[in-house]
């Protein structure tokens, strides 16, 4: 993991989330149960902020190429994204229930990045951020 494959796929995970909101919004509406168009909006909703979150946290890894820490933040974030809300856009389209049992890993990933992200920053003096 390093700065130059963070700022690759969080760009292309943005991109995605865009294309997979505007399939909800367009193509499954009226197709979906309001309750599984509720469950794929909210895949949509945290592909975006974390991607986002990725992409910050690209970077920052740009100023600090070595850093073990930030790479971790960033696989955290990218497992969060393939668990949480690819079990929930795959649960929403499928209506396979036992995926609901897979978010809440991803889920647990989300945190732990953002968690990990917050001890890296309490670690580091003002003028190293």
């Amino acid at each position: 993991m390093n700065a130059r494959f963070c700022l690759l796929i969080a760009p292309l995970a943005l991109a995605a989330a865009v294309v997979l909101g505007a399939f909800g919004a367009h193509a499954l509406k009226g197709r979906l149960a309001a309750e599984m168009l509720a469950i794929y909006h909210t895949a949509v909703e945290y592909h975006f902020w974390h991607a986002l979150g990725l992409l910050g946290v690209g970077a920052l890894m740009s100023r600090s190429p070595d850093d073990s820490a930030l790479k971790w933040v960033a696989w955290l974030l990218i497992a969060g994204l393939l668990l949480f809300s690819g079990s929930l856009y795959v649960l929403a389209l499928t209506g396979a229930t036992w995926l609901g049992a897979v978010a809440p890993l991803g889920g647990v990933a989300f945190i732990a990045a953002w968690l990990w992200l917050a001890w890296w920053a309490w670690q580091r003096r003002a003028s190293e951020l």
